[in-house]
């Protein structure tokens, strides 16, 4: 699969924007707070140069407002539960069939290791991340599930993340792929926040030649399902957009408008993640271009703009030694970073260190502080924790809702 080189060729169709809307009354009714989908439309494609430091002057200007200073982080280790997965997403080097080098399945003894050398080096966040329902599409993992004592993948996270609780201090957070409401009740009571990107809302992608043309858990449909799920049972949720694989500038902005009405809905959504694609040499999309810096930038600000108080993620190890700069575009978290385990789904990228993270952050006039796995907003709010959590997540936090030093 290819695409064409430079992020200024990006298709505007479908969903064009309306004609016609000047950049300059775009900003000036984003600044009065009004962030329509035309107005988005007009501001995501700010021209280089003054426009584009203007869109971020705006965004950054309006975290200032509703965040002051503060930019977070979480302090985690990362557990790969299984690779296998029965998605074959164009852009993925995680996912594994059973029979090709690198695939595996943790055993409990391999978790609990990894949480308890996590907990020595003061991480508080488990993130399990997993492939989505190996066990439907391949009989080796119905076969490992049976062993383990489980029939399904979920079934077995959440017996992990149950001991994760019980044999370490750390605070699971889950990110498995579709659920439906019994599988997140089931993980509510283990898990106190979770997370499914949406990526896109684009149905073109499963199309063939397309990112998501074999993956059938990516329809946009039934991962909005999910998490509006989430939303009814009061979940933390982490969702977000990834972009520069094959969608246009206005599907992004559909993406975005997509997670902001269901937070209005439900109140749950606790950050949105802006994630860009890098290319891989193993993987099919190993030829399509890469969003750069002045793409990735710009749909940062737009995101500010849209979600407004929503915790607005972008990941440091994706953007090299330019990460520092993308907090011009209005982003107020850098996510998971991992003192001992790298980051399994961009195996490429390593994490920056903590004080070089805190450095850089300060040399912007921004203070880092550590967050929970659930941001600081949920943690006092009764209806959003387990009742069986509630005391573990608040002793670990401190009256703000930031992690305890």
């Amino acid at each position: 699969m290819t695409a064409n080189r430079g992020v200024h060729q990006i298709s505007n169709t479908p969903g064009t924007a309306v004609a016609g809307l000047p950049f300059d009354e775009a900003l000036a009714a984003a600044g009065e707070g009004y962030v329509a989908r035309q107005i988005a439309s007009a501001l995501i494609r700010s021209q280089p140069g003054e426009q584009f430091n203007e869109l971020l002057s705006a965004a950054s200007g309006l975290r200032a407002q509703l965040k002051g200073i503060t930019i977070t982080f979480s302090k985690k280790v990362f557990i790969p539960l299984t690779n296998l997965c029965r998605d074959y997403c164009g852009y993925c080097t995680f996912r594994k069939d059973p029979d090709q080098p690198g695939a595996r399945t943790m055993t409990p003894d391999e978790v609990i290791a990894v949480a308890q050398a996590g907990a020595e080096l003061g991480c508080k966040e488990a993130l399990f991340s997993l492939g989505d329902r190996p066990e439907a599409l391949f009989p080796q993992m119905r076969v490992t599930l049976d062993k383990l004592g489980h029939r399904t993948t979920l079934s077995y996270l959440a017996e992990m993340s149950r001991r994760v609780l019980e044999e370490s201090s750390l605070l699971p957070h889950v990110n498995p792929g579709l659920m439906g409401r019994r599988d997140l009740e089931q993980l509510r009571e283990v898990s106190p926040s979770m997370g499914l990107m949406l990526e896109s809302t684009s149905e073109r992608l499963l199309q063939p030649g397309m990112a998501h043309d074999n993956a059938p858990d990516k329809p946009p449909a039934l991962r909005l399902r999910t998490i509006e799920e989430a939303g009814r049972l009061k979940i933390p949720f982490t969702s977000g957009i990834l972009i520069g694989i094959g969608e246009t500038l206005d599907e992004r902005i559909d993406a975005l408008f997509a997670l902001k009405d269901l937070h209005e809905r439900y109140g749950h959504i606790q950050e949105v993640i802006v994630q860009n694609f890098r290319a891989k040499p193993d993987i099919p999309m190993k030829d399509h271009s890469e969003p750069d810096f002045y793409d990735h930038a710009r749909t940062l600000a737009v995101a500010r703009l849209v979600l407004r108080d929503i915790n607005v993620q972008a990941p440091p190890n994706l953007s090299d030694e330019n990460y520092p700069a993308l907090l011009d575009a209005g982003i107020n978290d850098w996510g998971g970073i991992s003192p001992l385990t790298r980051d399994f789904i961009n195996p490429e990228k390593p994490w920056p260190q903590i004080d070089s993270l805190r450095e850089k952050t300060a040399a912007k006039g921004l203070s880092l502080r550590e967050r929970l796995s659930v941001y600081p907003e949920f943690v006092y709010k009764d209806e959003f924790i387990d009742l069986g959590l509630m005391n573990r997540v608040r002793m670990m936090s401190e009256g703000n809702g930031m992690a305890a030093s």
